[in-house]
């Protein structure tokens, strides 16, 4: 089902899968949002300040809800199944839903890892992903050191295609990415 700007609509189950729910970002997330600003990454690909404040963290919760609204895509909070505490987030971006893929991108906070909560959002993402009848491929980007961010997408089913070399700039400097791509009704 399709809103009226085009966009599928928001899933009326939240996408669960293992040990995560995806679930819309709310304002008691704060605490979790700040914990990510603190990590070395996660500000430098996204819009979320390094080291932000409670009130900077509450602006991105916010822009993270206005995702939807502007047509990007879906930005979830990646809860805990078991407590409902967010420990990341996982955005589903369909700008190119008309040429049939969609873009994911992820990130747990450090205190949540090795839990395999990345993955089980990524499945959860999929599952729901393939309830949209024009989407045919999610695609990942990765760089090449994040070995943990490539286990987490060979654990999903996501397969390795290729090397885009200089294809983003990252914390000012242009970045080789690895390309991941999940095919509708393909097992990896």
């Amino acid at each position: 089902m399709e809103t009226s700007t085009g966009m599928p609509s928001w899933p009326s189950v939240d996408p669960q899968h293992g040990n995560v729910r995806l679930r819309a970002f709310r304002d008691e997330d704060v605490a979790t949002v700040m914990e990510m600003s603190r990590d070395e990454y996660f500000p430098a690909i996204g819009t979320l300040a390094g080291n932000a404040s409670a009130a900077q963290a509450l602006e991105w919760v916010e822009r993270q809800r206005n995702r939807y609204a502007e047509g990007a895509g879906f930005s979830f909070a990646v809860a805990d199944a078991g407590t409902d505490r967010c420990v990341g987030q996982l955005g589903l971006w369909v700008r190119e839903l008309e040429k049939g893929r969609a873009q994911a991108g992820y990130g747990i906070t450090p205190s949540a890892r090795g839990r395999r909560f990345a993955a089980s959002a990524l499945l959860a993402a999929l599952e729901f992903a393939w309830t949209m009848p024009e989407l045919h491929r999610v695609e990942l980007y990765i760089e090449p050191w994040n070995t943990a961010s490539i286990r987490t997408a060979e654990i999903a089913g996501f397969e390795q295609e290729g090397l885009l070399r200089s294809y983003m700039e990252i914390s000012g400097q242009r970045r080789d990415l690895l390309i991941y791509g999940a095919v509708r009704g393909c097992k990896g």
